[in-house]
Parts: C-alpha cells; structure tokens; sequence
C-alpha cells in the first residue's frame, strides 16, 4: 500500500469491516473531502458505508489547507484518479461512486474503468469530446487559466472570484460563510488538461464512455452555475447516453456550482442517494 493509500486505510478498513456497501465521495478543485461530511452522514443513515478519499497529501482542515498552498501544487488528473482507484481497489465490495465539479469528471473515469456499481456526476467538469465552452466557464476558470505560469502552482481563488465561480445563487451572507468554511487553495494542472482537452489525443481529461461494465450514470446539472453550466452537463449526458447502460440527467433548478454545499445541499443529496438506491 502506497504512503497516500494509506492515509486513508482507517477508513477502508473500518469499510470493509461494516458489511455495508460503500459509496465513495469524490471532491472537486478548491474543496477538501470534509465538505462531503454531512453527505457521508445521510448516506450512513440510509446504510451505506460513506468513505471520501482525499487527493494525494489533501491536508484535513481548511486552515492547514490555506497554510500550505503548496501541497496542492502539481496534481494531475490521472494522479488523483489512480489514486481513488487504488482506495476503491481496497475495498471488498464494487462501491457507488459520487464526484462533484473535477470530482464528477473523476467519478466519470472511475465508472468508464468498471469501478462503480453506480454513479452521480454533480456539475461534472468537461472531458474530451464535449464541446461547449460557454462565456461564464470561461471567467469561471481565468483565475488559474489566465497565466500559463498557474500550471504548476496552486491557486486560490478571491472571494469574488469564489462568488461568481461557486456561490452565484446563494445570498452575499451565505457566500462568504461558505468561502471561510470551505474554499482551499487548489492544482492549476487540471484546469489546463481540461481546457485543451479536445485539442489533445493523449489528454488525461478522457472517460471511456462505451464500457459495458461503466453502470448506471446520473448526471445532476445546477441551473445557474457558472463554472460547468448546463450546456457542458447536457454535452457530457450525450456523449454518456450512447453507453449501453442507463444514463439519466437531472437539473436542479436556481443553483448553483456550491449546490453539494450551500444551504440546498440536502435536496441534491437526497437525488443522488435515490438514485443510488435503485441500483445498490
């Protein structure tokens, strides 16, 4: 077991000892696992066994994250997904598997390996082959893209960038509550890969979307978010739907990219753990 895995051994094995199937939380840029912990509990409540691995050398609280920048710096997608890979490998029963914004695009690789025994993609971000490249991603993204330089660094985003790229549908109190409880600083790599994705035959940002074995797929869509608006979300179902497996789409209506964490976080919680319950 790899010094990374093993960070989060405890969890697996305390997993695979419940009996329970596992459902496996996948965060996205400028959050840390802990903003799926109340996820992990309604899930735990229906009888699940919740486990939300970490990027390689996530710290575990927000403010070891905003200390350390550098910790961030330099992950790459297939780094991060071999990485969840690994933990779900580990584990003693084919897990669900949830992923928001880059997590969703993970969940997304992770189904198109066979991994998943189901999958919500939430405001999933872009993979070769979906082409809409809205104004507002755009914006969204320039607070990395915009200097090549941000590549390699770790970026965290100002508050105003934070409001318009997470916490445009929320108001200006809940807005700035949810950058100090949950914004880090995050890899500028990934953004990168994503955004030149189409241009790129090698590009890590691919999902095998014709796998037989990929398993059931929702993809759940915010209305207004700015950063994976519905136009990429309905290009991603697309591109999905010509699996052999179930693929469905659901939008939630007025929100936003913070839909997993804002004071609506429990109605899409709770589509995801419908969803999930009809297959595992």
């Amino acid at each position: 077991m790899s010094a990374t895995l093993s960070l989060e051994s405890p969890q697996v094995e305390q997993v695979n000892a419940s009996g329970r199937t596992p459902v496996v939380f996948v965060h996205g840029l400028w959050l840390l696992p802990s903003s799926w912990d109340r996820w992990a509990s309604v899930f735990e409540d229906a009888g699940y066994a919740p486990l939300a691995p970490g990027w390689p050398d996530d710290p575990d609280r927000v403010e070891e994250a905003r200390a350390h920048p550098e910790v961030f710096a330099g992950k790459k997608i297939k780094q991060v997904v071999d990485h969840v890979e690994a933990v779900i490998r580990n584990l003693t029963a084919k897990p669900a598997v949830i992923g928001h914004s880059f997590g969703g695009l993970f969940t997304q690789i992770l189904a198109g390996r066979g991994l998943s025994a189901a999958s919500v993609a939430v405001d999933p971000a872009p993979f070769r082959g979906v082409l809409p490249l809205p104004i507002s991603a755009l914006k969204a993204a320039s607070p990395v893209l915009r200097n090549p330089a941000n590549r390699n660094k770790a970026i965290m985003l100002s508050y105003e960038q934070f409001r318009y790229a997470f916490a445009n549908a929320v108001s200006e109190e809940e807005a700035r509550e949810l950058y100090q409880t949950f914004a880090v600083p995050c890899s500028g790599v990934p953004l990168f890969q994503a955004a030149a994705a189409n241009l790129n035959p090698w590009t890590e940002a691919r999902v095998d979307t014709k796998n037989p074995g990929r398993g059931p797929l929702l993809i759940v869509s915010g209305e207004r978010d700015h950063t994976v608006p519905p136009s990429i979300a309905n290009a991603s179902y697309k591109r999905q739907k010509r699996n052999s497996g179930l693929t469905e789409i659901v939008e939630m209506p007025n929100r936003g990219h913070a839909l997993t964490i804002d004071s609506g976080w429990r109605e899409v919680a709770d589509t995801a753990l419908a969803f999930v319950k009809r297959f595992v």
